[in-house]
């Protein structure tokens, strides 16, 4: 794998694209000021290829999602860039001011005291082979703002990153979001390795035949037909939740709604067949025929990847169902003859985070094994793994009833640091303030579907109804905000290891293909796989590092080479 290709320090280059091809180029100084003239090039996909082989610098451009695809198909890699629109989000975020308008557009109106116009309607997602006319993507309307606006934005967003708590954090999390954004093109363009022949054979055996009309296969038919039965009638749309209540009212069951879980808890003959049903129909309409032709050519599926698309920083995808692949469709992806899929999954990734963040010294040297809930068990919960699961998972999701009290008393008391710092999060967030993960992604505002801060009620009588819309809205928020400073920072951990897996493929054969929260694909010769896994482990050692230097917790990475997606451990 690629040791790292010599770089020019603080090379910078400005780009903005222009709708013929064309665009203009700005060097930079580490402050973000100019030190050459700007370059006005007719062809900009000749310009960056020069300049990426002459210096490899950081690209400074208003988002990868509006450049980088159309270099990348003219055969153009860049090593990094500095994505403004996505920086821009964070830092709004960190003023509390989640959700504002973050283009470039908005970002220099802000800047110069103009009105500051919305950020444009997100694009539908196009299928392979789709909206891939021009080579970058602009938007309709009146030109958007040039190279200097781009300049001047971007010294004022190295500005406020210095005036964060933690500046050195902060701009690790600016660079692997940014690098994330050139991976999710990247991965968007490779896609992930897909067999439609075993897809079919798949979605036949668990379906039957397609329906030669466009109806419901000859197993969901079936199924829908004998729901019926069990129920009495003649006919029932069996994927109707409003029918299927009122199948159940009829014989006597009510029910709030029909979930998986709440139909687990009946006795009645349909229950089974309703739960199967429900499983295939889903199957049928998320992966069935219909979006395998659309999203799957050529032997490759091709998504559009999020960078930051959640709230909490984890990636989303938008259209194509990414990450949401049911486990047997897994057996589909399948890698090309000669190559192998190596896939890595970081287990215990979130409770491994709190003791890193905690400082817990306790929980810490626990984080040191290689089985964090086994250790737990062992120093504190007399050897009951399943009991020290509960009381962690309890702590850091709220779960306070149950068979999580006495545990979480253990775990109170044995680990008394870790324990605070969730419920500190959970404080403030009642309370309507703001938390932060570990490298300054700030949470949203509550108002943004987790309880208003302005309804939190305010009793110093200590009289209020702890069963009000108010206090359930302020115990809501709490639950988000305590894992929010968790699950946040464990998705910069997979990001800053996916940042420096991109690096230590480089120059390599090998593919990043999938992403998905803490587990990642690499799609490589198989003479090269043992080497990718390498990679892969060195990665990890290097994300944990970087985010929280010399901690004695581990994060380790379950490795599998496979020729299948399914068959990995």
């Amino acid at each position: 794998m690629s040791e790292g290709r010599g770089r020019i320090a603080f090379v910078l280059v400005a780009v903005v694209a222009d709708e013929r091809g064309g665009g203009a180029l700005r060097p930079l100084d580490a402050a973000g000021r100019p030190v050459g003239p700007t370059e006005v090039v007719a062809d900009l996909v000749a310009a960056v290829a020069a300049r990426e082989a002459a210096e490899h610098p950081r690209w400074v451009w208003s988002t990868a999602t509006s450049v980088y695809p159309g270099l990348l198909r003219a055969g153009v890699r860049v090593d990094r860039c500095h994505d403004v629109e996505l920086t821009e989000a964070l830092l709004l975020g960190h003023a509390g001011r989640w959700g504002e308008p973050r283009s470039l557009a908005a970002a220099w109106a802000r800047l110069t005291g103009a009105a500051v116009p919305p950020d444009p309607p997100s694009r539908a997602a196009a299928p392979p082979g789709h909206g891939q006319g021009a080579l970058f993507d602009t938007l309709p309307g009146p030109p958007g703002p040039g190279i200097d606006a781009l300049t001047q934005v971007y010294a004022d967003q190295l500005a406020r990153i210095a005036e964060t708590e933690h500046p050195g954090r902060f701009r690790l999390l600016v660079a692997a979001e940014s690098a994330g954004t050139l991976i999710a093109v990247e991965m968007g363009a490779t896609g992930l390795p897909w067999r439609a022949d075993v897809h079919d054979e798949i979605l036949t055996e668990l379906l039957g035949e397609a329906s030669p009309v466009g109806g419901p296969p000859r197993r969901l038919a079936d199924l829908a037909a004998q729901i019926a039965d069990a129920f009495g009638v003649r006919r029932l749309h069996a994927d109707s939740p409003a029918e299927l209540l009122k199948a159940f009212a009829r014989v006597g069951v009510e029910l709030p709604n029909t979930r998986a879980w709440v139909l687990r808890g009946v006795d009645h003959p349909a229950v089974p067949l309703v739960l199967e049903y429900k499983e295939l129909y889903r199957i049928w309409t998320a992966h069935g025929w219909s979006w395998r032709e659309q999203w799957v050519q050529g032997g490759r599926f091709q998504p559009e990847y999020v960078p930051g698309g959640v709230v909490s920083g984890r990636w989303a995808t938008r259209g194509g169902g990414a990450l949401q692949i049911p486990k047997v469709i897994r057996r589909a992806v399948m890698a090309d003859p000669g190559w192998r899929l190596v896939v890595a999954d970081a287990g215990q990734l979130e409770p491994r985070v709190l003791a890193a963040v905690s400082d817990d010294a306790r929980l810490a040297a626990a984080g040191g094994a290689g089985d964090l809930y086994a250790a737990l068990a062992r120093d504190s919960f007399g050897g009951d793994r399943a009991r020290a699961k509960v009381a962690l998972l309890g702590a850091m999701y709220g779960q306070t009833g149950g068979a999580a009290v006495p545990a979480l008393a253990v775990l109170k008391r044995s680990y008394p640091t870790a324990f605070n710092y969730v419920e500190a999060a959970a404080r403030t967030g009642e309370a309507g303030g703001l938390v932060r993960s570990w490298l300054g992604r700030t949470c949203p505002p509550g108002s943004v579907g987790f309880g208003d801060p302005d309804e939190v009620p305010s009793d110093p009588d200590g009289a209020a109804d702890p069963h009000s819309p108010r206090a359930r809205a302020a115990r809501s928020r709490g639950r988000f905000t305590r894992n929010f400073v968790i699950q946040a920072t464990a998705a910069e951990w997979a990001s800053t290891l996916l940042a420096t897996l991109r690096t230590e493929l480089s120059g390599s054969d090998a593919e990043l293909v999938f992403f998905q929260h803490d587990e990642v694909i690499v799609h490589a010769p198989a003479e090269q796989a043992d080497a990718v896994a390498d990679a892969v482990t060195r990665s990890g050692e290097r994300a944990s590092a970087l985010l929280f230097g010399a901690t004695p917790v581990r994060f380790p990475l379950d490795l599998s080479i496979v020729d299948c997606y399914a068959d990995a451990v």
